[in-house]
């Protein structure tokens, strides 16, 4: 069995420059956790693969192509490949989201 602990993998740098944690990196699925503290987002992109965010704390706002909604803890959001995906933070609390993209991506996302 292998238990991954948050705290303990790395920040992953990348172009959102937030705190972003690869969690699960396989041929089938790639998980990473993202914590966005108040204030902070994501850079608008596109996945060549369908993304799915679970919100582990907090009230972020998920834009999905033309919607854009806040969302609560413990709701789980689809966001089809080749489509605008976003997040942001615009509470003033730290909001935690696990990404599953799935299978793994073998390109980058197209930043916007």
């Amino acid at each position: 069995m292998n238990i991954v602990k948050v705290k303990d993998t790395p920040v992953v740098d990348t172009p959102h420059k937030v705190d972003v944690r690869r969690l699960y990196d396989k041929d089938n699925a790639q998980a990473v956790h993202i914590t966005l503290q108040p204030g902070q987002a994501l850079k608008p992109h596109i996945t060549p693969v369908d993304v799915f965010f679970y919100i582990l704390e907090g009230t972020p706002e998920v834009l999905v192509g033309e919607e854009k909604i806040r969302v609560e803890k413990d709701n789980l959001v689809e966001s089809p490949k080749d489509i605008v995906h976003c997040l942001y933070n615009n509470s003033d609390t730290p909001a935690r989201i696990l990404v599953v993209k799935a299978p793994k991506p073998t390109t980058q996302a197209r930043l916007l």
